[in-house]
């Protein structure tokens, strides 16, 4: 892929000066000077791009790689060609992650649309709002009666930010966003669509239909989390719904009320939360898997894609399936399902014979 304008290539970086910032060994230091601009997978990686290897699954390609640098752990040093600068690391990913983040800052963030400074006079801010210096807001975004921004915050355009919440300094909210009935900390990022602070699901039986149970609630997100495209978390119904500090959370995503959820866990397209769930620090949750409501999820647990899990899950632990069971035990039955389907597939092949 060459490329665009989108995401164009840095005016460089001298690959020692990269090494260091990103915490690598340059191996040859005769490369030192040579200039990065842009990063790029194993099979396509040119002059000024930096990529990674991970397993010597990908060692076909890196004889035809051509790659001004890659970043790659000791174990692994051996099978560079001799042609392709290298830099150590125990943590090749982490160290490209970093490296990315210098090459291409602008895809870090929902860029401005129309104005990258200021505020646009198509935007309407309440009067009473407060709003630091140094805030960008563009055309058509709506900001409500004592609302509160910190500096350095963008609202993208056609972002709604409902009245009384408060938006804390760094932050981004990108286009068609909306914020009700929440407060943001520091450096969090919303992007586009994402629906934070509507009302929660909660109805009771009634002799006329299902009544609707009022949802008074707020939700707190706090520092440097990342909320994906089109997600949406409920407020709570009496109580708050909480993000935790660092947690990051993907696209299609659906958090109920009074779900709390800790800090630095990652979490991935398509899961849903039920309501009153709470979920420890560090816990990663797989695309499309299910979360009961009202159980919780231990520190450091695991939950595969497109399991559903209905109880408990302890500290630590790892679970898939459904009903979502301890991975080892979920992997045994599956073995045995596997079994017995080669053994009625075998009989039913002597029969017809």
């Amino acid at each position: 892929m060459e490329h665009n304008r989108f995401f164009p290539p840095h005016d460089g970086i001298a690959l020692g000066a990269l090494a260091e910032k990103i915490g690598a060994e340059l191996v040859d230091k005769e490369w030192a000077n040579r200039p990065i601009r842009s990063v790029a997978p194993i099979s396509r990686a040119g002059e000024g791009d930096i990529c990674y290897i991970l397993s010597r699954r990908s060692k076909a390609e890196l004889q035809s790689c051509a790659a001004s640098a890659i970043l790659c752990d000791k174990a692994l040093q051996s099978a560079i060609p001799s042609h392709i600068p290298v830099l150590l690391t125990s943590a090749p990913n982490t160290a490209f992650a970093r490296a990315g983040a210098l090459l291409h800052p602008q895809a870090m963030l929902p860029q401005p649309i129309v104005v990258s400074s200021g505020i646009s006079p198509a935007a309407f801010v309440d009067p009473s709002a407060h709003i630091e210096d140094g805030v960008t807001i563009e055309p058509m975004a709506v900001i409500g009666a004592d609302a509160a921004i910190g500096a350095g915050s963008h609202i993208g355009p056609g972002a709604i930010i409902g009245p009384h919440v408060k938006i804390g300094r760094n932050c981004v909210i990108a286009g068609g966003a909306s914020i009700l009935c929440a407060y943001l900390g520091n450096d969090v990022i919303i992007h586009n669509g994402a629906r934070i602070g509507q009302d929660g699901f909660g109805y009771a039986p009634g002799p006329g239909g299902m009544l609707k149970i009022v949802q008074v609630g707020r939700v707190i997100i706090q520092d440097k989390v990342e909320i994906g495209a089109n997600t949406t978390i409920d407020r709570g119904a009496m109580d708050d719904t909480v993000i935790g500090e660092g947690t990051k959370i993907d696209n299609l995503v659906q958090v109920g009320h009074n779900v709390r959820i800790g800090r630095h866990c990652g979490i991935v397209a398509k899961v849903g939360i039920a309501g009153s769930t709470r979920i420890g620090d560090g816990v990663m949750i797989g695309g499309a898997a299910a979360i009961n409501g009202h159980i919780h999820i231990g520190d450091g647990a695991q939950i595969a894609a497109l399991s559903g899990v209905v109880g408990d899950v302890p500290p630590g632990e790892r679970y898939g399936g459904i009903p979502a069971r301890p991975m080892r035990d979920f992997l045994r039955d599956m073995a045995e399902v596997a079994a017995r389907s080669g053994s009625r597939a075998k009989k039913t092949e002597k029969d017809n014979d």
